[in-house]
């Protein structure tokens, strides 16, 4: 007696089973969380030190190198890049995909204080941030007026608006872009300084020793105590322009009478254009492990009271809200997975004829991806697009099951056994098969589940619910369907038109396929060397194959980021973003433009460097594709003079890293000249190459500077002090802060700074005077003078070497691995040893993830094999099934090959997914065959033409109800996600249904000569 045939003798216990499994899934189903993707802690954390008015190579030594050298030693950094500009030093950290963001900040916090005391005195302190995997923000708002001054508007963000935006349980940060905060401006005037015999220095001085701050305590008397306050620091313009700077006999100087001050702003080099305005934006940041859709839901229902609390003529609008794009995207695939359960039960029933035959299946599949929920739960994951995936896929193996059932029992009625013997026999002979069908499918996506890097941490929930609804499925298969096959099937049931009509269908069928499958049997080593071509075609197939990290996404949105001359004002960069908004906002499909002028984009580019944001109209409303869009918004930034520009769209993964998907990093030991000749000279062959639609790199040696050269035994003999003058030069040009001032309940800076009008040339500077020991004024002009140098941009490193990132796009139709393998290549050609090379951002993913899967490909072929050996105590039997496995990749790998689809890492999951399924045919066929040698004493040719013709309607129905359960992937035309949603299905169609039609003729012919002779006695 069968374990399960009790099943089938206690019909309540196997619908008990059921109707658990349903309860328990629906109530996971009502309390997973939904989000995107899986949750994956890939962080980066931005240390930002400012230094105002330093150069780049003055930051690079005394400010980036001792930080570097501390936070390189500090745990889970995959790699370090550092980048020196005009008066700030970035380092930026990425982290190791799964480690602690909260313990490196810690830790990297530590270290910086450890090195604190090492840093120049006017260096400011270090700002530590993290990011999730890109620096893009979850949501962009735009503030407006035309009544209020850009600081005022930032001002009221800053006190009324981000701090309630940052209440909101999972934002990280709002981040107030193209802000110009309030600041005490002391405007100075030379020519009235030097009338007045005043210095930069005294400004200064006279600035820190009247603005201070005081905590002078209480009185304590005997009964009563008063606290007690000292107005020792300066609260409005007045008491500034009333501050005396110098005292000698009746004359008395004050701040009024060398310079102008006014309430205005820290900088004017950053600022926002926004349809034609200029505006303040807000940038939602989500922290890394915060659910974006619920921190973004959070936000929106904070929005409507934010608009009305704004001041009278202060307007907001939400510009970008990303969750809009992911909602969709998910809306899409529930309504996919709902469709493919409802499709497919229509095609069984279709198939089968009958009713009664097709609730077995009808009821089993939704009870196995119902149930999946629940081990969902109990694991932990989430409901997101790659497990709500995962069921989508699985509906094919799923159904197998039930179909095989109910198949196998049918004809065991229509052979004269009763429902119930019927049920119990097909228990018997299906057992070890549909074991060995679900352990197959277990046993492939377990390495997955076991990968590191970003496979394994965004495919271990896909990969382990594929398996979760196949173990379901599987005792569903062996309780459930057994007992419904005894309780629904009837003896001599009258069949209707319809199954009548689909019998003598599948009847014609089979004698069709039995005369090509002898004849195939009789060319059987022709069929197999057919194969054996087709196991080599797989090398070729997958060399010709374009390959990618990830397919492009419409999420309608797109990124600009643009450099334009290093020297120009941050007025002429507004002209230029100006003119490339009006052309942009004029492309049809895209609905907004929005550029942060001055690196507010944290590109670190300073004021001649610019961000921009692209949104896209609903791809529903529109015809061109994103991909379209951004080709024609790349061409558009290319006509605007003076602006380099590259358009990209944000990386599809999370974790994947940003910027464009080519980062090709140089580096070595040498001088940066040496550095920028070199990546100078592979960036030439790049282009020439024309493999590359955009490719520019981030090292220019083509900044003016001027070098301010002191002739020392001149200003020796003129008693010049060396460090005066340096602090002097220092307050009139940096726009440094010296101290706070209290004004309406915050503190603000206070800056001196020479007024615009007398610093729009590099020899004004000349007329500057300085005061010598004796306490006259010099003029610079008597011991300085002014030479040209051409300096870099920047200053970047990588792991603490000096280099310069190569950042492209790849020209259509050229493959990843191809521009890989083209930069590798130039540089053993044409460059020294002591040149290192890396990757960033998608690339560096790129190969990575490449070995990786190859890997889960080995591990989970190797898997299979081993299961099925152990299962049928034989080495022969599993390397049979195998062969379609070959036959189904190369079905998948020509149309890759054709350019219809491309090798990434959604097709590779769907190349698993695919001999996972596909063997199944395979195993069937196999176990069958042996167990008709061993029951009718049938030779290996006849046992396995008789199981074919047997099992061939199974086959084809769980093939077409695989191929129908992906038709609501494989038909959506666009929208977000739909690209890796179409990747995934069509190679696992494409591939299931070449595999079939191989597996029907191939398998039998290798089972007739390598399969093991199985005697009547032979141990079943």
């Amino acid at each position: 007696m069968n374990i399960f045939d009790r099943f089938i003798e206690r019909p309540v216990l196997a619908t008990v089973i059921g109707l658990v499994i349903l309860l328990l899934g629906v109530q996971a189903l009502t309390s997973l969380t939904v989000r995107q993707y899986p949750e994956t802690t890939s962080s980066t954390i931005r240390v930002v030190t400012p230094y105002i008015g330093a150069n780049a190579e003055l930051v690079q030594g005394f400010i980036t190198t001792p930080l570097e050298q501390t936070i390189a030693t500090a745990e889970g950094i995959e790699y370090l890049e550092s980048s020196s500009t005009l008066g700030t030093s970035t380092i930026t950290a990425r982290l190791e995909l799964g480690y602690d963001p909260n313990a490196a900040v810690a830790e990297i916090l530590t270290k910086i204080q450890q090195v604190r005391n090492r840093l120049p005195e006017g260096s400011e302190d270090s700002i530590v941030t993290i990011s999730r995997g890109s620096d893009q923000a979850a949501m962009y708002m735009a503030f407006f007026s035309e009544v209020l001054k850009a600081s005022e508007i930032t001002d009221y963000l800053t006190r009324a608006v981000r701090p309630r935006l940052e209440t909101v349980p999972g934002v990280q940060q709002a981040q107030v872009i193209g802000a110009q905060n309030i600041a005490m401006r002391i405007w100075l005037d030379p020519g009235k300084m030097a009338s007045f015999k005043v210095t930069p220095s005294q400004v200064r001085r006279s600035i820190a020793e009247s603005n201070f701050l005081s905590a002078i305590g209480e009185t304590k008397g005997s009964l009563i105590s008063i606290p007690l306050k000292a107005d020792t620091n300066l609260r409005s313009v007045e008491a500034f322009e009333n501050l005396v700077i110098r005292e000698e006999g009746d004359t008395i100087v004050r701040v009024r009478d060398i310079a102008q001050v006014e309430l205005g702003a820290e900088s004017y080099d950053s600022s926002v254009i926004f349809e034609g305005k200029n505006v303040a934006f807000i940038g939602v940041q989500v922290a890394p492990e915060a659910n974006l859709l619920d921190t973004i839901a959070g936000v929106r229902q904070l929005i409507p009271q934010v608009k009305k609390q704004l001041p009278g003529g202060l307007e907001g609008i939400v510009v970008y809200d990303s969750t809009e794009a992911v909602e969709a995207s998910i809306d899409e695939v529930i309504r996919s997975l709902i469709e493919a359960l409802l499709i497919v039960t229509v095609v069984i029933y279709l198939f089968l004829g009958a009713l009664r035959s097709a609730l077995v299946p009808g009821i089993a599949m939704p009870l196995a991806i119902i149930g999946a929920f629940f081990l969902m739960q109990m694991l932990g994951y989430s409901v997101n697009l790659l497990t709500l995936l995962a069921l989508i896929l699985a509906i094919g193996t799923v159904v197998d099951d039930g179909i095989v059932m109910v198949e196998n029992a049918t004809r065991h009625i229509e052979e004269g056994a009763t429902p119930e013997e019927a049920a119990k026999n097909t228990v018997r002979e299906l057992t070890g098969s549909i074991i060995a069908m679900n352990l197959v499918v277990v046993a492939v996506f377990a390495p997955v589940g076991l990968m590191g890097g970003l496979t394994g941490s965004l495919f271990t929930e896909f990969a382990y619910t594929v398996a979760g609804a196949t173990l379901i499925s599987g005792i569903l298969a062996l309780t459930v369907s057994p007992m419904m096959c005894a309780q629904l099937l009837k003896t001599g049931m009258q069949k209707r038109w319809l199954s009548r009509k689909v019998d003598q269908g599948f009847q014609a069928l089979s004698r069709g396929y039995g005369k090509t499958l002898g004849l195939a049997l009789d060319a059987r080593w022709i069929i197999l060397a057919a194969g054996m071509c087709m196991l080599i075609s797989l090398y070729f197939l997958f060399s010709a194959a374009n390959k990618e990290l990830s397919p492009p996404e419409d999420e309608g949105f797109l990124i600009v980021s643009a450099n334009a001359d290093p020297n120009i004002s941050i007025d002429h960069l507004e002209r230029w973003t100006g003119v490339l908004e009006k052309k942009v906002s004029q492309i049809e499909g895209v609905q907004y433009f929005f550029a942060v002028n001055g690196g507010g984009g944290n590109t670190g580019g300073g004021s001649s460097s610019a961000f921009g944001g692209v949104i896209l109209e609903d791809w529903e409303q529109r015809d061109p594709s994103q991909l379209q869009l951004q080709q024609q918004i790349q061409m558009t930034a290319a006509q605007v003079a003076g602006l380099e520009a590259v358009v990209i769209a944000p990386p599809t993964l999370p974790g994947a890293g940003e910027g464009p998907p080519l980062q090709f990093v140089i580096s070595s030991i040498d001088e940066p000249r040496v550095v920028y000749e070199t990546s100078q000279t592979i960036l030439k062959k790049a282009r020439e190459s024309g493999l590359f639609t955009f490719i520019q790199s981030d090292f220019k040696f083509d900044k003016l500077e001027q070098r301010i050269k002191i002739d020392r035994d001149k200003a020796a003999a003129l008693g010049i002090n060396i460090s005066t003058l340096g602090v002097d030069l220092a307050t009139t040009l940096s726009g440094g802060y010296v101290n706070y001032f209290s004004y309406d309940g915050r503190s603000y800076r206070v800056i001196p700074q020479v007024a615009r009008e007398h610093r729009l040339q590099t020899d004004q500077l000349l007329d500057y005077r300085v005061t010598n020991r004796g306490g006259d004024l010099v003029p610079l002009s008597l011991f300085v003078s002014l030479e040209d140098e051409i300096q870099p941009r920047q200053l970047k490193r990588f792991n603490q070497l000096n280099s310069a990132t190569l950042s492209g796009v790849p020209a259509p139709g050229v493959s990843f691995d191809q521009l890989i393998e083209f930069l590798q290549t130039t540089v053993e050609e044409t460059v020294a040893q002591n040149v290192v090379t890396d990757w960033k951002g998608q690339s560096r993913q790129f190969v990575s993830e490449n070995t990786s899967l190859l890997v889960a490909f080995a591990l989970a072929i190797l898997m299979m094999y081993l299961t099925l050996a152990a299962q049928y105590e034989s080495f022969r039997d599993p390397a049979i099934m195998f062969v379609s496995i070959p036959m189904s990749l190369a079905g998948a790998m020509l149309f890759f090959a054709l350019g219809i689809s491309s090798i990434n890492i959604y097709t590779q999951i769907g190349l698993l997914a695919l001999i996972g399924s596909i063997i199944r045919h395979g195993i069937l066929l196999v176990e069958f065959a042996n167990e008709i040698q061993r029951e009718e004493g049938l030779d290996r040719r006849q046992a396995i033409e008789k199981a074919a013709s047997l099992r061939l309607r199974s086959i084809l129905m769980t093939t077409i109800a695989t191929l129908v359960g992906l038709l609501p992937l494989l038909i959506v035309s666009g929208g977000p996600g739909a690209a890796s949603r179409f990747a995934i299905s069509f190679t696992l169609g494409v591939g299931m249904a070449i595999g079939t039609i191989f597996t029907l003729y191939m398998v039998p012919a290798l089972y007739t000569v390598f399969a093991t002779k199985h005697s009547r006695s032979s141990f079943n």
